[in-house]
């Protein structure tokens, strides 16, 4: 039988606001709200012809440069809007990575992340033919639409939130 802990500190709520209203003012203020705002899509513009350029690659065998530069492209973009969102959640929430209204989003990130680098370390070393380089790619890009998918939900409930308010 479990034993309720009456330390309400080190546990979320049901319904907790993802912003308390001085976080959503900081959010709304910041420049690098709209950083993040103009670099995911961004992102997701490279991501998709990446993923054109290596699909393209896997199925005829034509254009392995082409494919792996925008996956080195890619990377950049992802290490790019890593650095400067960790920089808006120090603005906005006082730490720069893992705060609570994110946490589970910063740990997939970090995994999204790996993978990309993870390709670039074996395409430099090396370690791979570029069939695998492209299969680890394609990983890499499963685990990204994963993690914009979960910024994207924590976005619709910050808009759902907003609107009960009003």
């Amino acid at each position: 039988m479990a034993i309720a802990s009456t330390n309400t500190t080190d546990v979320q709520p049901l319904g907790r606001r993802l912003y308390s209203d001085a976080e959503r003012a900081r959010r709304d203020t910041t420049k690098w709200t709209l950083v993040q705002g103009l670099l995911a899509p961004f992102q997701f513009v490279v991501f998709l012809i990446s993923l054109g350029l290596v699909l393209r690659y896997l199925a005829t065998g034509v254009g392995y440069d082409a494919a792996t530069l925008s996956i080195v492209i890619k990377t950049g973009v992802l290490l790019l809007i890593m650095v400067t969102g960790a920089i808006w959640e120090k603005v906005v929430f006082g730490q720069y990575l893992f705060a609570p209204a994110f946490f589970w989003e910063d740990v997939f990130s970090f995994a999204v992340i790996a993978l990309h680098l993870l390709y670039v370390f074996a395409l430099y070393a090396g370690a791979l033919a570029p069939t695998g380089l492209m299969y680890l790619a394609l990983a890499a890009y499963t685990a990204y639409v994963i993690n914009a998918a979960q910024f994207v939900w924590k976005l619709r409930l910050a808009r759902l939130d907003a609107e009960a308010r009003a």
